[in-house]
C-alpha cells in the first residue's frame, strides 16, 4: 500500500490488510479456539444431565462412561490448545514480520530530511517494541474476543432456557462490567500510547549516550551521561505508574463484578429453591457456567490490555506509514543509462527549511569528463551544492540537469546509480570488510574486490590483519582507524565505478603520504567522467579543470589555480593560509 492507501484507511482496514496473506493460520486458530468454547459450553450440561437422568436411575456405568468422554474432550481441548499457542503465535509473527518490511521498506523512501528531524533510538522503537505489541494483539486478540463472545452469548442461551430469572440476574450485571470494560479501555489505551512514547525517548537517549560513549570517557562526564538517563527512565517509570495504575483499576472492577456474579446467582437461587421453584442441579449447573464465565471473562480483560497495547503501536506504525516521501519519482520517471556526464545548474536556490537560503541563484555548467574543484570557508554551502546532484533534497528553486535531463525528472535508484559519493563522514557496517567494499556493488567478485583495495592503497592494511578481508570492522568502523575507514569507503566507490563522482572531503582523514598515493589513483579514475571534489587542502586540487570558490551560498570566483591565484581574492587568501600553516 502507499501512503495515500494508508491515509484512506483506517487502523482496523490497515490491520486486517496484514491478515490476508497468511488467512489459512488465522482460520485454523479460530476453528480450534471454537472448539474450545462449545468444550467449555458442554461441560455444565453434561453435568446437569448425568444428575438429572443417570444418577436418579442408578446409570453408573453410563455415568463414569460419559466422565471418561469429558475427559477425552478434555485431552482433545488439551490439544487444541497446544495448536492455538504454537500455530497461533506462528501466525502472529508472520504478521508482525510483513509489518516490519512494510515499515523498514517505506522508512527506506523517506528523504534525507525526515531521517535529519527523527532520532534513530524513536524509529528503532516503530521497528522493534511497538511491533511485538501489534504482533500479540494479531494472535491473542481475535481469538480472546471469538472464545469470549462464543462461551459467553451460549452460556447465555442455556441459561435463558434452564431458568430465566436466573439468566436475567446474570444479564443486569454482565453489562455493566461490559460499560466497564470499554470506558476503562479508553484510558488504558491513552495511558499506553504515553508508556511507548516514553520508551521511543529512553531508546533514543540511549543510543546516543552509546554513540557517544567515548566523548563521555574523554570528557569523564559519564556522571553527566549517567543524569541523563535517570530523568529519562524516571519519566518512563511515571509514564508506565500511570499504566498500571488503570490497569489495577480495571482488574479491581472485574474481580469486584465476578464476585458479585457468583454471590447474585446463589442468592436468587437459593431464593427459587425455598420456593421450590428450582433445584440443585440446575443452580450447580448455573454455578458451573459462572465459573466458566471467568475464563472468557479474564481473556476479555486480556484483550483490553492486549487492545491498548497493540492498538497504539498500531497508531505510532501508521503515523509513518501515512508519511508521503517529500522526494518522489516523477508519474512516468525515466530509467538513466548511458551517462555522458554533462551537468548543469540553473538559477538553483535552497533552503533547508523553507525560510533561511542555503544557495542562491547559482549557475554552473561542467562538460562531460571535467574535474571541477569545490572550496571555501565552512558552512557555505559546499557540500549542500552536490547533495542537490544526486538528489538527497530538491532544489527550491531553478533546476539541476544531468545529460540535459532534469534529475526530478529521473527515477532516483538509477541517478544515484550512476553518480559515486564518497561523504566527509565515512560510515562503515558492523560487518567485514570485505562486505564494506562490496557495498559499493554487491555482485562483484573477490578480483574486483581486491583490485579495488588496491586502487583505494587499503590492500597491504587488510592483509596484516588477523583476518584479512573478513575482518570485523566493529561498530562503525570502530575497530579501524580514520584513515583505514576512509580508504574503504574509496575502495566502494572504485569497486562501483560510476560515470559521476563526488569526492566530499573524501581524503581529509588521511596522512599527506597516503593521500598522495589515493590522489594519484583518484585521478585515474576521474579520468574520462565528471568529478566533483570539494576540498578543504589545496595542493590536492591545482589540477583541476576549473575550481570555483563558494562563499554564503554563493559562487564567488572560478578559474583555474593560477587565474584565481592571479586575481588576489578569497582563493588566493586561502592557499596563502594554508602555506603559513605548513
Amino acid at each position: 500500500m502507499t501512503p495515500r492507501d494508508y491515509q484512506h484507511k483506517n487502523m482496523m482496514q490497515i490491520f486486517l490488510h496484514f491478515f490476508k496473506p497468511h488467512m489459512g493460520l488465522f482460520i485454523l486458530d479460530m476453528v480450534c479456539a471454537l472448539i474450545v468454547a462449545l468444550v467449555d459450553l458442554a461441560y455444565p450440561l453434561v453435568s446437569r444431565w448425568a444428575m438429572y437422568e443417570l444418577l436418579p436411575q442408578n446409570a453408573y456405568r453410563t455415568f463414569f462412561a460419559v466422565m471418561g468422554v469429558v475427559v477425552l474432550a478434555y485431552l482433545v481441548r488439551a490439544f487444541l490448545y497446544y495448536i492455538i499457542t504454537y500455530w497461533g503465535h506462528t501466525f502472529g509473527i508472520r504478521v508482525e514480520a510483513d509489518i516490519r518490511e512494510a515499515l523498514f521498506c517505506h522508512m527506506q523512501e523517506l528523504g534525507f530530511d525526515y531521517f535529519d528531524k527523527n532520532r534513530t533510538g524513536q524509529l528503532m522503537s516503530r521497528l522493534t517494541s511497538d511491533l511485538f505489541e501489534i504482533t500479540e494483539l494479531a494472535h491473542h486478540g481475535p481469538e480472546d474476543l471469538f472464545i469470549s463472545f462464543v462461551t459467553i452469548a451460549g452460556a447465555l442461551i442455556i441459561m435463558f432456557r434452564t431458568e430465566w430469572r436466573l439468566a436475567l440476574v446474570v444479564c443486569v450485571i454482565l453489562p455493566i462490567f461490559l460499560v466497564t470494560v470499554l470506558l476503562r479501555r479508553k484510558q488504558m489505551r491513552k495511558a499506553s500510547r504515553k508508556v511507548k512514547q516514553r520508551v521511543g525517548h529512553i531508546n533514543a537517549d540511549i543510543e546516543s549516550s552509546l554513540s557517544g560513549m567515548r566523548t563521555a570517557k574523554a570528557f569523564a562526564n559519564e556522571d553527566l551521561e549517567l543524569q541523563k538517563f535517570r530523568r529519562s527512565n524516571g519519566a518512563f517509570k511515571v509514564s508506565k505508574k500511570s499504566f498500571h495504575r488503570e490497569m489495577g483499576i480495571f482488574m479491581g472492577s472485574m474481580e469486584l463484578f465476578m464476585s458479585l456474579l457468583s454471590v447474585a446467582v446463589v442468592t436468587m437461587g437459593g431464593y427459587l429453591i425455598m420456593k421450590n421453584e428450582l433445584n440443585y442441579a440446575d443452580l450447580l449447573m448455573f454455578s458451573l457456567y459462572i465459573t466458566t464465565f471467568v475464563n472468557p471473562i479474564r481473556k476479555l480483560a486480556n484483550f483490553t490490555e492486549l487492545f491498548a497495547n497493540g492498538t497504539a503501536g498500531l497508531e505510532r506504525f501508521t503515523q509513518i506509514m501515512r508519511t508521503e516521501p517529500t522526494l518522489q519519482d516523477a508519474p512516468g520517471a525515466l530509467e538513466l543509462t548511458h551517462v555522458e556526464g554533462k551537468i548543469d545548474l540553473e538559477h538553483v536556490g535552497f533552503s533547508y527549511d523553507g525560510d533561511l537560503a542555503v544557495l542562491h541563484d547559482i549557475t554552473l555548467h561542467v562538460a562531460p569528463g571535467q574535474t571541477i574543484a569545490i572550496v571555501g570557508p565552512s558552512g557555505g554551502g559546499k557540500s549542500t551544492l552536490c547533495q542537490l546532484i544526486p538528489r538527497f533534497y530538491d532544489v527550491t528553486s531553478g533546476k539541476i540537469l544531468l545529460d540535459g535531463l532534469d534529475v526530478r525528472s529521473l527515477t532516483q535508484k538509477s541517478l544515484r546509480r550512476n553518480i559515486g559519493v564518497v561523504q566527509q563522514d565515512v560510515f562503515l557496517f558492523a560487518d567485514s570488510i570485505l562486505e564494506n567494499i562490496r557495498y559499493g556493488k554487491p555482485d562483484a567478485t573477490m578480483d574486483e574486490i581486491v583490485e579495488a583495495a588496491k586502487r583505494a592503497e587499503i590492500y597491504d592494511d587488510i592483509l596484516a590483519m588477523p583476518d584479512g578481508f573478513d575482518t570485523y570492522v566493529g561498530e562503525r568502523g570502530t575497530l579501524l582507524s580514520g584513515g583505514q575507514k576512509q580508504r574503504i569507503s574509496i575502495a566502494r566507490i572504485f569497486l562501483k565505478n560510476p560515470p559521476v563522482l563526488i569526492l566530499d572531503e573524501a581524503t581529509s582523514a588521511l596522512d599527506s603520504l597516503t593521500e598522495s598515493k589515493i590522489q594519484h589513483a583518484f585521478d585515474e579514475l576521474a579520468k574520462d567522467r565528471t568529478t566533483l571534489i570539494i576540498a578543504h587542502r589545496l595542493s590536492t586540487i591545482r589540477a583541476a579543470s576549473r575550481i570555483l570558490v563558494v562563499s554564503d551560498g554563493d559562487i564567488v570566483e572560478a578559474g583555474t589555480h593560477a587565474e584565481l591565484m592571479a586575481m588576489g581574492g578569497v582563493y588566493a587568501r586561502l592557499c596563502k593560509t594554508q602555506n603559513l600553516l605548513a
